[in-house]
Formats: structure tokens, sequence, C-alpha cells
């Protein structure tokens, strides 16, 4: 992003003068204006900035700009500058969507400080947006396949070319990359959606188990097969069969298996009719079937047969571009589900996503996502600390986790009684100065909880 931009809005020019120079000294860039309409057009939601203005003003004032504004975009931080008189004035304005105050007489760096604020949450703002629009502009995939990086959108680009096709393919990716994902995509894509998707995971079923899970059997077929059981081949008919982690397939089980994809026909067990299929086979691996062939631990004709067209997908260490885009998709999944609302992710958190290796690829990054909704406001979302706070281990001292947890047991008695310090003081059990005493502590400003 460029600048942010300060519409600083007063009638009286010595103020206005004084208020522009610091902010210039603070490398801001700042537009001023003596009247609140001269500065309406500059408002839009795309607008990367804030609004600071005064109150008091001929016309039209700074509360009816504000509520202008707020109109055109509800999430644009705009502070009010007010005489003493003006608080109890500007307090309803906050909770009519005002982003903070400054009561006159004030300090260069008082004012910069609530400016400063208010730029980094207009940032979070519109990043989200961006990135909830690139996921939006993602809909041909549905929310699977997310991201901008150039291996991705090929991947797109040849997941589209191949969809129809008839091919068998092999996908090919590390743990937790979204194979799945990528066979679903191709099943959905292509003319045979309305029929059945079936996948099995081939190392999750014990070898002697599999053929019957594959080709089905007929009753008596072997000791316990009293009925009938329609094999995940046959219930694939017309649709898409993915074998997931075929590595782990038995070698007796990947003959008939070869056979299946040559044929295209399938005999359960225990019988003699073969019943003609028509599917199309996706399978998946994380190892390098090549040279599982080549040391007899994989069948090479079958490795030949499945690799007609091969799908890599990159490791998220390797897509790193894509990782806001997906961790902020995650966060509004998770939000959705727990009804919870959605967090901001601020450039710190930004920072330590981007940093951090991902062995688990997509599927941690979704864990991270889950657990930063859920347990974010226990440790004031705090990443870093989120990460680690997996079976009790917080990263957190004694001391620190017990101030967490006091800070939390503050903030949300403010919530409950709207800022209202006597309310607080009573719920809490605490007198005024030492609940004074905690608030400057742990950085809480009443008025961020008078609604």
């Amino acid at each position: 992003m460029t600048k942010p931009t300060i519409l600083l809005v007063d009638d009286e020019i010595s103020v206005r003068q004084s208020i522009e120079q610091s902010l210039q000294l603070a490398d801001y860039h700042v537009q001023s204006f003596a009247t609140a309409k001269a500065a309406l057009p500059y408002l839009s939601p795309d607008f990367f900035g804030i609004l600071l203005t005064d109150i008091r003003m001929p016309d039209m004032d700074g509360l009816a700009l504000m509520r202008e504004s707020l109109k055109r975009d509800d999430k644009l931080p705009v502070i009010l500058i007010s005489g003493h008189a003006d608080v109890s004035t500007a307090v309803s304005a906050i909770r009519e969507g005002a982003y903070d105050l400054v009561e006159k007489p004030f300090s260069a760096n008082q004012l910069l400080d609530r400016v400063k604020r208010a730029v980094e949450q207009r940032q979070l703002t519109l990043e989200n947006r961006r990135l909830k629009e690139e996921l939006a502009s993602q809909t041909r995939l549905g929310p699977r396949i997310i991201g901008n990086s150039p291996t991705i959108k090929q991947l797109r680009r040849l997941i589209r070319n191949i969809a129809n096709a008839n091919t068998d393919v092999l996908i090919i990716g590390e743990t937790g990359t979204g194979k799945e994902l990528v066979a679903r995509s191709l099943h959905e894509q292509s003319q045979r959606r309305d029929h059945n998707f079936v996948a099995i995971n081939c190392g999750a079923i014990q070898e002697q188990l599999l053929s019957s899970e594959l080709f089905g059997h007929e009753a008596g077929a072997f000791t316990d097969a009293k009925n009938k059981r329609i094999g995940k081949f046959e219930h694939a008919n017309g649709g898409t069969l993915f074998l997931d982690e075929i590595e782990s397939m038995a070698i007796s089980t990947q003959i008939p298996l070869l056979r299946v994809l040559q044929e295209r026909s399938i005999e359960r067990l225990g019988s003699n009719t073969l019943l003609p299929l028509d599917i199309r086979v996706l399978a998946a691996t994380k190892i390098d079937l090549k040279e599982a062939a080549e040391r007899q631990a994989f069948r090479e004709d079958l490795y030949y047969r499945l690799n007609v067209v091969t799908l890599e997908l990159p490791p998220l260490r390797e897509r790193r571009e894509d990782i806001p885009m997906l961790f902020q998709h995650f966060v509004l999944v998770a939000a959705a589900r727990s009804e919870a609302e959605m967090p901001a992710l601020d450039n710190k958190a930004l920072q330590i996503l981007m940093e951090h290796d991902w062995p688990g690829n997509i599927r941690e990054l979704r864990n991270i996502a889950e657990r930063y909704v859920l347990l974010g406001e226990s440790y004031h979302y705090d990443l870093s600390v989120i990460m680690n706070a997996d079976n009790n281990q917080t990263g957190l001292t004694l001391p620190e986790q017990l101030a967490c947890f006091e800070k939390t047991l503050i903030e949300q008695a403010l919530i409950k009684t709207k800022g209202n310090l006597p309310s607080t003081m009573q719920a809490l059990g605490l007198p005024r100065k030492t609940l004074a005493d905690k608030m400057k502590k742990y950085q809480l400003d009443k008025q961020r909880y008078v609604k």
C-alpha cells in the first residue's frame, strides 16, 4: 500500500495548520479542509487513510460528517477532536461508530498515538477486504484451491483443461498439501459431477480387506461374507474413484487394480461375471512412485498406467505468497462454524505466518487458523503463543499466564458492563484504585467498551 492519508477537517486555521505540521513530521500524507463538505468527495470504501475532524464547525459539523462517512464505509476510522464541553457528545458519537476522540488541549504525541492505531486498523480492514475479494474471485473451484502463486494458477489451469477427459490422473504432494481437494475439484468440474465421488485411503484398510472394499464380494465368497457387498469401484460407476496413499497398497492388490484400469471391468470376489465400469480413477501419493518401482516396492506397470497425467502440488513453504489468503479463508470458515467474531490479522501475526516452515502444509495452517479463532482472545491474539498452545504448552511462564487470565477477566467485565467502572468494580470485587492500576497495566481504555 501507498502512504496513508489523513483527512483533517477543522475550521480554525491555526489549529488546522498546527495539527497538519505534526502529522507531516510523522511522515503522514495530509489533506486538510476548512469545511466538512470539502472532505466528502475523498471518502470511499477503498480510501487508505482516516478522518480526523473537529466536532464544532459551522454548516456541517463533525458529527454529521462522521455519520455521512460511516454511511459510505462503516469501517472507516473517524477520530473526533472535542473541546471540554463536547465530551458527553463525543462519547455518544463513539456509540454511533467513531473510532476515538481527542480532547483539547492535547499534545502532539497523544494525537499521533491515536492516529497510528487508527491507521493500522484501517490497513487491516482494507487488507481483509482485499483477501475476501480474491477469495470470491476464485469461485470456479469453490473454496478449495486458493492462491495466486504461479504454481497454483498453473494447477487451476491444468485442472480446467483435463477436467472432462477420461484419463486417469496421478496427484503427487506432501502430506497436507490438499491432494483430495484437488481430486474433488477435478470431479466437480467434470461431466461426472452428478455421479459419485468415492474416496478410499489405501493405507487405512487392512490388506486382506482392501480387495473386498474395492471389488465387492458375493454372499459366501469367504468366511463371514453373509451378504453381497457392492465395492468401491462399482459404487463409483459413472463417477470418480479416488485412491489416496496408493503407495501403501499391497503388491497383491496392485495386480487386480492394474487389470481394472486396463479393462474397465471388475468381478466381485466369489463371482465369475464381469461388470463393465465407466469410471475415472484418480490416485494420490506422497512419495516418488518411480523410485518405489525401481526398488520393487510398487509395481512398475501400475506406475506407468497411472502416470498418464500428473499433477504436482507444491508444499506451502514454496508458495508463501498464498499464506495470508489461505489463513484468512480458514479464519472465516472457523469463525462462521463457531459463530464467533472474525479476529483481525495484524502485521506481527502475518510475519509469524510467513516465517514458519509449515511441515504440515495446508492442514497445519488450517488447524492454526481454527485455534486462532477459538483461543485467540485467551492469548490476546498473540499468534506465536497460539501456535505453541498445544498439549498445554502455551509458551508462557506461570506469571505470564496469570496476567493473561487476569486481563481477560477484566476485559470481559468491561464488555459486560459497557465500560461502566462502578459496575466493573462490583463485578470483579476490586476497589477503584486497584482496578485503575490494572487497567493502566494492561492498557485497557474504558472508552473502548462504551456502547
